[in-house]
Protein backbone atom coordinates (compact mmCIF):
# COMPACT_ATOMS: atom_id res chain seq x y z
CA UNK A 1 0.00 0.00 0.00
CA UNK A 2 1.43 3.77 -0.73
CA UNK A 3 1.48 6.03 1.85
CA UNK A 4 1.86 9.75 0.60
CA UNK A 5 4.19 11.79 3.39
CA UNK A 6 5.70 14.54 4.37
CA UNK A 7 9.47 14.31 6.44
CA UNK A 8 12.33 15.85 7.40
CA UNK A 9 15.94 14.24 6.35
CA UNK A 10 18.76 14.45 8.76
CA UNK A 11 19.37 18.09 7.90
CA UNK A 12 16.03 18.99 8.80
CA UNK A 13 15.21 19.45 5.22
CA UNK A 14 10.57 19.20 4.74
CA UNK A 15 10.24 16.89 2.00
CA UNK A 16 7.17 15.44 0.36
CA UNK A 17 7.06 11.70 -1.44
CA UNK A 18 5.35 7.95 -1.13
CA UNK A 19 6.33 5.39 1.18
CA UNK A 20 5.68 1.28 -0.14
CA UNK A 21 5.31 -1.58 2.23
CA UNK A 22 7.88 -2.27 2.22
CA UNK A 23 9.22 1.35 3.88
CA UNK A 24 11.11 2.52 1.38
CA UNK A 25 10.62 6.59 0.73
CA UNK A 26 10.94 7.87 -1.91
CA UNK A 27 10.61 11.89 -2.45
CA UNK A 28 9.23 14.25 -5.56
CA UNK A 29 10.83 15.84 -7.87
CA UNK A 30 10.81 19.59 -7.56
CA UNK A 31 9.64 19.14 -3.95
CA UNK A 32 6.29 19.80 -3.80
CA UNK A 33 4.28 20.32 -0.48
CA UNK A 34 1.35 18.28 0.28
CA UNK A 35 -0.44 21.81 -0.25
CA UNK A 36 1.23 21.81 -3.66
CA UNK A 37 -0.38 18.17 -4.55
CA UNK A 38 -3.59 19.54 -3.55
CA UNK A 39 -4.33 22.07 -5.89
CA UNK A 40 -3.91 19.56 -8.51
CA UNK A 41 -7.30 17.72 -10.16
CA UNK A 42 -7.28 13.99 -8.94
CA UNK A 43 -6.19 12.85 -12.29
CA UNK A 44 -3.07 14.63 -12.08
CA UNK A 45 -2.42 13.91 -8.40
CA UNK A 46 -2.46 10.43 -9.51
CA UNK A 47 0.15 10.61 -12.36
CA UNK A 48 2.65 12.46 -9.87
CA UNK A 49 2.10 10.07 -7.27
CA UNK A 50 2.75 6.94 -9.77
CA UNK A 51 5.80 8.97 -12.03
CA UNK A 52 9.23 9.54 -11.02
CA UNK A 53 10.51 9.60 -7.61
CA UNK A 54 14.04 9.65 -5.58
CA UNK A 55 14.69 6.88 -3.25
CA UNK A 56 16.12 8.67 0.35
CA UNK A 57 18.42 7.74 2.06
CA UNK A 58 19.25 8.31 5.60
CA UNK A 59 17.56 9.31 9.10
CA UNK A 60 13.80 10.20 8.63
CA UNK A 61 11.05 12.19 10.75
CA UNK A 62 7.69 11.38 9.71
CA UNK A 63 5.25 14.63 10.09
CA UNK A 64 2.04 14.86 9.87
CA UNK A 65 0.44 15.44 6.38
CA UNK A 66 -0.33 18.95 6.38
CA UNK A 67 0.80 21.85 5.58
CA UNK A 68 0.80 25.44 3.74
CA UNK A 69 -2.80 27.16 3.32
CA UNK A 70 -4.61 23.50 4.60
CA UNK A 71 -6.75 23.34 7.40
CA UNK A 72 -8.26 20.36 9.20
CA UNK A 73 -12.16 20.50 9.86
CA UNK A 74 -14.37 18.09 11.96
CA UNK A 75 -17.93 17.04 11.63
CA UNK A 76 -20.31 15.77 14.59
CA UNK A 77 -23.40 13.49 15.72
CA UNK A 78 -22.28 11.77 12.28
CA UNK A 79 -22.70 8.07 13.74
CA UNK A 80 -26.06 7.11 16.11
CA UNK A 81 -23.42 5.86 18.87
CA UNK A 82 -22.23 9.60 18.61
CA UNK A 83 -25.49 11.49 18.94
CA UNK A 84 -26.23 9.10 21.88
CA UNK A 85 -23.46 9.97 23.74
CA UNK A 86 -23.82 13.88 23.45
CA UNK A 87 -27.75 13.67 24.41
CA UNK A 88 -25.91 11.79 27.46
CA UNK A 89 -23.74 13.97 28.80
CA UNK A 90 -25.48 17.25 27.40
CA UNK A 91 -27.08 19.87 29.46
CA UNK A 92 -29.28 20.96 26.13
CA UNK A 93 -30.49 17.02 24.59
CA UNK A 94 -32.17 18.49 21.78
CA UNK A 95 -29.41 20.16 20.07
CA UNK A 96 -27.93 16.83 19.54
CA UNK A 97 -30.99 15.23 18.57
CA UNK A 98 -32.21 17.29 15.93
CA UNK A 99 -28.48 18.02 13.96
CA UNK A 100 -28.44 14.34 13.60
CA UNK A 101 -31.77 13.87 11.73
CA UNK A 102 -30.85 17.71 10.21
CA UNK A 103 -30.05 18.38 6.57
CA UNK A 104 -27.48 20.60 7.81
CA UNK A 105 -24.32 18.37 9.38
CA UNK A 106 -22.35 19.92 12.10
CA UNK A 107 -19.11 21.10 10.75
CA UNK A 108 -16.29 22.78 12.72
CA UNK A 109 -13.08 23.96 12.72
CA UNK A 110 -10.22 21.97 14.18
CA UNK A 111 -7.31 22.87 13.32
CA UNK A 112 -4.18 24.49 11.51
CA UNK A 113 -1.32 22.14 10.06
CA UNK A 114 1.44 23.49 12.54
CA UNK A 115 -0.88 22.72 15.55
CA UNK A 116 -1.20 18.98 14.46
CA UNK A 117 0.52 15.97 15.83
CA UNK A 118 0.85 12.60 14.41
CA UNK A 119 2.03 8.88 15.48
CA UNK A 120 3.92 9.19 18.30
CA UNK A 121 3.62 12.62 19.48
CA UNK A 122 1.26 13.57 22.35
CA UNK A 123 -1.96 14.65 22.21
CA UNK A 124 -3.55 16.09 25.38
CA UNK A 125 -6.64 16.81 27.35
CA UNK A 126 -7.23 20.30 29.15
CA UNK A 127 -6.60 20.41 32.53
CA UNK A 128 -9.92 22.43 33.47
CA UNK A 129 -12.17 19.63 32.06
CA UNK A 130 -13.22 16.59 33.90
CA UNK A 131 -13.97 14.15 31.64
CA UNK A 132 -11.81 13.64 28.44
CA UNK A 133 -11.84 11.30 25.34
CA UNK A 134 -10.51 10.63 22.51
CA UNK A 135 -12.51 10.23 19.31
CA UNK A 136 -11.29 7.94 16.18
CA UNK A 137 -12.32 9.34 13.17
CA UNK A 138 -12.26 8.29 9.09
CA UNK A 139 -10.47 11.46 7.80
CA UNK A 140 -10.96 13.06 3.96
CA UNK A 141 -8.01 14.20 2.34
CA UNK A 142 -9.75 16.89 -0.42
CA UNK A 143 -7.99 18.87 -2.75
CA UNK A 144 -9.22 22.78 -4.06
CA UNK A 145 -12.09 20.95 -6.08
CA UNK A 146 -13.70 19.05 -3.51
CA UNK A 147 -12.74 15.60 -4.50
CA UNK A 148 -11.37 12.97 -2.04
CA UNK A 149 -7.94 12.07 -3.08
CA UNK A 150 -6.84 9.89 0.21
CA UNK A 151 -7.37 9.31 3.52
CA UNK A 152 -6.16 9.56 6.83
CA UNK A 153 -6.66 8.19 10.63
CA UNK A 154 -7.62 10.94 12.67
CA UNK A 155 -8.30 11.47 16.48
CA UNK A 156 -10.83 14.61 17.36
CA UNK A 157 -9.47 14.57 21.01
CA UNK A 158 -12.25 16.34 23.03
CA UNK A 159 -13.66 17.46 26.22
CA UNK A 160 -16.91 16.21 26.95
CA UNK A 161 -17.77 17.76 30.02
CA UNK A 162 -16.92 20.99 28.73
CA UNK A 163 -18.95 20.82 25.68
CA UNK A 164 -21.38 18.83 27.78
CA UNK A 165 -21.98 21.93 30.00
CA UNK A 166 -23.07 24.32 27.04
CA UNK A 167 -23.08 23.57 23.20
CA UNK A 168 -21.30 27.25 22.80
CA UNK A 169 -18.44 26.02 24.67
CA UNK A 170 -17.84 23.76 21.44
CA UNK A 171 -14.30 25.35 19.81
CA UNK A 172 -12.79 25.51 23.89
CA UNK A 173 -13.76 21.39 23.83
CA UNK A 174 -12.61 20.73 20.20
CA UNK A 175 -9.66 23.30 19.73
CA UNK A 176 -6.65 23.38 21.81
CA UNK A 177 -2.92 22.44 22.15
CA UNK A 178 -2.56 18.33 21.89
CA UNK A 179 -6.72 17.80 20.54
CA UNK A 180 -5.58 17.48 16.63
CA UNK A 181 -3.54 13.94 15.86
CA UNK A 182 -3.58 12.54 12.46
CA UNK A 183 -1.50 9.58 11.10
CA UNK A 184 2.01 10.66 9.35
CA UNK A 185 0.51 8.47 5.25
CA UNK A 186 -1.95 9.48 3.29
CA UNK A 187 -3.35 6.46 1.64
CA UNK A 188 -4.65 7.65 -2.51
CA UNK A 189 -7.99 7.56 -3.14
CA UNK A 190 -7.61 5.05 -5.71
CA UNK A 191 -5.84 2.32 -3.35
CA UNK A 192 -9.16 1.91 -0.85
CA UNK A 193 -12.14 0.42 -2.37
CA UNK A 194 -15.01 1.46 -0.51
CA UNK A 195 -14.46 4.04 2.18
CA UNK A 196 -18.05 3.18 3.34
CA UNK A 197 -17.38 0.03 4.57
CA UNK A 198 -14.02 -0.09 6.73
CA UNK A 199 -13.74 -0.99 10.29
CA UNK A 200 -12.39 1.17 13.00
CA UNK A 201 -10.65 0.12 16.35
CA UNK A 202 -9.78 2.16 19.54
CA UNK A 203 -7.97 0.90 22.13
CA UNK A 204 -7.11 3.41 25.49
CA UNK A 205 -3.94 1.38 27.10
CA UNK A 206 -3.56 2.17 30.98
CA UNK A 207 -0.83 0.67 33.44
CA UNK A 208 -0.18 -2.15 30.71
CA UNK A 209 -3.53 -3.26 30.50
CA UNK A 210 -6.73 -1.84 28.25
CA UNK A 211 -8.83 1.10 29.89
CA UNK A 212 -11.39 1.18 27.02
CA UNK A 213 -11.46 -0.96 23.53
CA UNK A 214 -14.08 -0.26 21.30
CA UNK A 215 -15.09 -0.83 17.34
CA UNK A 216 -17.39 0.44 14.69
CA UNK A 217 -17.54 0.64 10.78
CA UNK A 218 -18.07 3.46 8.27
CA UNK A 219 -20.83 1.64 7.79
CA UNK A 220 -22.70 3.22 10.65
CA UNK A 221 -22.69 6.35 8.88
CA UNK A 222 -25.91 8.90 9.17
CA UNK A 223 -24.94 10.78 6.08
CA UNK A 224 -23.27 10.33 2.41
CA UNK A 225 -19.23 11.27 2.98
CA UNK A 226 -19.49 13.73 0.09
CA UNK A 227 -22.61 15.67 1.49
CA UNK A 228 -19.89 16.83 4.17
CA UNK A 229 -17.91 17.83 1.84
CA UNK A 230 -20.38 19.99 -0.23
CA UNK A 231 -21.52 21.57 2.51
CA UNK A 232 -17.89 22.86 3.76
CA UNK A 233 -17.44 23.61 0.36
CA UNK A 234 -20.56 25.42 -0.06
CA UNK A 235 -20.09 29.14 1.07
CA UNK A 236 -15.55 29.05 1.21
CA UNK A 237 -12.87 28.39 -0.99
CA UNK A 238 -10.03 26.13 0.31
CA UNK A 239 -7.30 26.80 -2.61
CA UNK A 240 -4.90 24.70 -0.78
CA UNK A 241 -7.31 21.96 -0.04
CA UNK A 242 -8.14 20.12 3.89
CA UNK A 243 -8.30 17.73 5.73
CA UNK A 244 -12.33 16.84 6.86
CA UNK A 245 -12.59 13.97 9.82
CA UNK A 246 -16.02 12.91 9.78
CA UNK A 247 -17.01 12.06 13.10
CA UNK A 248 -16.71 8.97 15.48
CA UNK A 249 -18.72 6.17 16.25
CA UNK A 250 -16.72 5.26 18.89
CA UNK A 251 -17.48 6.91 22.10
CA UNK A 252 -16.39 5.58 26.09
CA UNK A 253 -18.99 5.61 28.85
CA UNK A 254 -19.20 8.61 30.74
CA UNK A 255 -17.06 6.81 33.16
CA UNK A 256 -14.22 6.77 31.30
CA UNK A 257 -11.98 9.83 30.88
CA UNK A 258 -8.01 9.87 29.30
CA UNK A 259 -5.49 10.76 31.81
CA UNK A 260 -1.56 11.50 32.11
CA UNK A 261 0.08 8.10 30.72
CA UNK A 262 -2.09 6.61 28.59
CA UNK A 263 -2.35 5.94 25.48
CA UNK A 264 -4.60 6.19 22.82
CA UNK A 265 -4.22 3.58 19.59
CA UNK A 266 -6.48 3.90 16.86
CA UNK A 267 -6.56 1.22 13.21
CA UNK A 268 -9.13 2.03 10.41
CA UNK A 269 -8.97 -0.62 8.08
CA UNK A 270 -6.97 -0.06 4.78
CA UNK A 271 -6.13 3.15 5.73
CA UNK A 272 -3.49 2.84 8.90
CA UNK A 273 -2.86 3.21 12.49
CA UNK A 274 -2.42 6.30 14.92
CA UNK A 275 -0.83 6.02 18.64
CA UNK A 276 -0.51 8.42 20.73
CA UNK A 277 0.90 9.25 24.50
CA UNK A 278 -1.55 11.48 26.30
CA UNK A 279 -0.27 14.50 28.49
CA UNK A 280 -2.28 17.09 30.47
CA UNK A 281 -2.48 20.93 30.12
CA UNK A 282 -0.82 23.57 27.37
CA UNK A 283 2.52 23.01 28.21
CA UNK A 284 2.51 19.59 26.97
CA UNK A 285 2.63 21.01 23.81
CA UNK A 286 4.47 24.22 23.41
CA UNK A 287 7.12 22.18 21.90
CA UNK A 288 4.94 22.85 18.61
CA UNK A 289 6.18 26.44 18.07
CA UNK A 290 10.11 25.75 18.23
CA UNK A 291 9.10 22.60 15.67
CA UNK A 292 7.52 25.33 13.23
CA UNK A 293 11.06 26.09 12.04
CA UNK A 294 12.84 22.87 13.67
CA UNK A 295 11.03 19.80 12.55
CA UNK A 296 14.13 17.87 14.55
CA UNK A 297 12.46 19.30 17.71
CA UNK A 298 9.99 16.69 17.16
CA UNK A 299 11.87 13.56 17.86
CA UNK A 300 11.96 14.84 21.57
CA UNK A 301 8.45 14.41 21.98
CA UNK A 302 8.09 11.30 20.34
CA UNK A 303 7.77 7.36 21.28
CA UNK A 304 7.86 4.59 19.87
CA UNK A 305 4.28 3.35 19.01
Amino acid sequence: MTHIVRFADENGTVHTGITDEAGTVRAFTGGPRIADLLRLPLDELRARVEGPTETVVGPLLLLPPLDGLMELWAAGVTYERSRDARVEESSEQSVYERVYDADRPELFFKSQPWRVVTDGEPIAVRDDSELNVPEPELGLVLNHLAQTVGYVVVNDVSSRSIEGDNPLYLPQAKIYAGASAVSAGIVPAWEVQDAGALKIGMQIRRDGGVAFEGTTTTAAFHRPLQDLVDHLWHCQPFPEGAVLSTGTGIVPGLDVTLTEGDTVAITIEGVGTLTNPVRTGRAALDWLVPALDDPGARRAHRVAP
